[in-house]
């Protein structure tokens, strides 16, 4: 699981319905959906391994 922080909650949840993504500049990210409020969240976990 993937723990960020929601802008709404305004509290650090584990993230549900966790996708991992690449970013156009090669950074890897995860989106998300707060478990508590539904809102969308996204974290950037650092550069991927190419």
């Amino acid at each position: 699981m993937v723990e960020g922080y929601c802008m709404k909650c305004k509290e650090k949840v584990e993230m549900k319905d966790v996708e991992e993504v690449v970013m156009k500049n090669g950074m890897r990210a995860a989106k998300g959906i707060c478990p508590k409020c539904g809102t969308k969240m996204f974290k950037i976990l650092g550069k991927s391994n190419k």
